[in-house]
């Protein structure tokens, strides 16, 4: 059980980490304008064009850090710094998302596998913590409420899992295209390059933190198994 908090507290620790060391590149990339003067709203257009996508819009959202792309109404959605600005960290951000309008568009299996978990992962989001917590207060006398959360907690691992490839092959879409086609400088693709692969990590840490709480209650739910025996 101590073995457990600490592996949590170090989860937590590399996680504050990567986040700061990414909001600390985004900032200084966000300064780095540029030489084609093309706003991410427009890189983003370029690269649907570019790989023959007409159905696909891109739109400016509210907020900061809202940025994704939605496969039910085929949007690509640019938070209103990325979708004006023209900077290598809007370049990067908006390529990025228009990777997973081309992978939808492709097919790709992992993005296809996510999108059918993600309704699922709705629903078990919502109760999930709930019946946790009463599975443990209710471990010796009703056990399988705690097993049903832990069967709803592993699908959003799952989900956290699967979102993985389908990241770091938008990054690779990304900055394969931009690239192939010169959209940068090489300071700019290097800058576009560094500011994604910080942005990853924060999915592998998210993962990880999810692998770990899973292990966690499941060894609760044996322990009062090995008590009830």
């Amino acid at each position: 059980m101590i073995g457990f908090y600490i592996l949590i507290g170090i989860i937590s620790l590399v996680s504050w980490a990567i986040s700061n060391t990414l909001k600390k590149k985004f900032k200084t990339y966000a300064q780095l304008h540029l030489r084609n003067g093309m706003s991410g709203a427009e890189i983003a257009q370029k690269m649907l064009d570019d790989h023959g996508i007409t159905d696909v819009k891109v739109i400016s959202t509210s907020g900061m850090l809202t940025d994704h792309y939605n496969p039910v109404n085929k949007t690509v959605n640019l938070s209103e710094s990325v979708y004006n600005q023209r900077n290598a960290a809007a370049a990067a951000v908006a390529a990025h998302e228009c990777g997973h309008a081309v992978q939808h568009a492709v097919g790709y299996q992992w993005l296809t596998m996510r999108s059918k978990l993600v309704p699922f992962v709705k629903v078990a989001s919502s109760y999930m913590q709930w019946i946790l917590l009463g599975g443990i207060l209710l471990i010796n006398t009703f056990p399988a409420l705690l097993l049903g959360g832990i069967v709803l907690f592993a699908a959003t691992t799952l989900f956290s899992i699967v979102t993985l490839p389908v990241e770091y092959d938008a990054s690779n879409r990304a900055l394969a295209w931009l690239e192939s086609k010169r959209m940068l400088t090489q300071q700019e693709q290097a800058g576009a390059k560094d500011a994604l692969k910080w942005a990853a990590r924060t999915y592998v840490v998210a993962a990880l933190g999810s692998i770990g709480t899973l292990l966690y209650y499941i060894s609760i739910y044996m322990g009062g198994s090995s008590r009830r025996d």
